[in-house]
């Protein structure tokens, strides 16, 4: 990532006090762009870069996202908007049948419907050579078992091509990142079984780090990426694209001899 594209630029991010999000703002910031960096908590972390302010938003409030909008107005002084990441997200871990349906509506609130009012509220100070960027999961393209998560990545795919569609004319781009079993706080809860079960079906067989997917997130809003928008872009070491299979292959491979020379 060269951060071709990315000086002066004015990027939104949510959900960007950790993890990928933090991670993200940061490797923006270093490229030259003017982060406006978001989150719940009234203060946000310590960035290292001064090019950073950070704004506390609830991304499921529209009168938030409204008063954020001015800020981003006043901030650009007359110019476009370049790049908005909607990278915050919860999950929730319970199957189908177990799920209670305040859960349920909170999980999409969030994940589905706060990228929605974030690109509504946003869009209308974006121009040519813009970007959005929103961010799914690798449980958006498969049948992962937490229903209200993967039903809201699922969705939130549907949104991305849509806005794609919808935006395109104004030569805004706008892409989807499915990053898998990346190390953040959010899965430092999940169950070690899971963790696993996650390694024995990545072709890589490692975790991924936040730093991989904002790496991927800075491509997509630099001119780097000028011609790429309705892109669905897996960081996930082979997960989604292996389906499992590595977990067969491995198990064949160790109960068989090993193939002569020359084979």
């Amino acid at each position: 990532m060269t951060g071709r594209g990315l000086a002066d630029r004015v990027i939104v991010v949510t959900g960007a006090s950790g993890g990928q999000g933090m991670a993200e703002v940061e490797l923006l910031a270093e490229n030259g762009a003017l982060v406006i960096a978001t989150d719940l908590q009234a203060e946000g972390p310590s960035y290292s870069n001064p090019s950073v302010q950070y704004h506390q938003l609830d991304v499921t409030s529209e009168e938030q996202w409204s008063t954020l909008t001015a800020t981003v107005a006043q901030r650009l002084a007359g110019r476009t908007l370049k790049g908005l990441v909607n990278n915050a997200g919860i999950t929730h871990r319970t199957r189908l049948g177990e799920t209670l349906l305040g859960d349920w509506e909170r999980v999409l609130r969030v994940n589905v419907t706060g990228a929605m009012l974030g690109i509504q509220a946003l869009a209308p100070l974006m121009g040519e050579g813009s970007s959005i960027v929103n961010i799914g999961s690798s449980a958006g393209l498969t049948g992962h078992y937490p229903v209200a998560y993967t039903t809201s990545k699922w969705a939130l795919r549907g949104l991305t091509h849509v806005a794609a569609t919808e935006y395109g004319s104004r030569g805004i781009r706008v892409n989807i990142v499915h990053p898998g079993f990346i190390e953040t706080l959010m899965t430092a809860g999940a169950p070690e079984a899971m963790r696993g079960a996650q390694l024995d079906m990545t072709p890589l067989e490692r975790m991924g780090s936040s730093n991989e997917v904002a790496s991927m997130v800075a491509f997509l809003i630099s001119d780097e990426a000028a011609y790429i928008s309705g892109a669905e872009i897996p960081v996930d070491g082979g997960f989604t694209s292996s389906a499992g299979a590595k977990y067969m292959s491995d198990r064949i491979k160790a109960g068989r001899p090993p193939l002569p020379p020359n084979r």
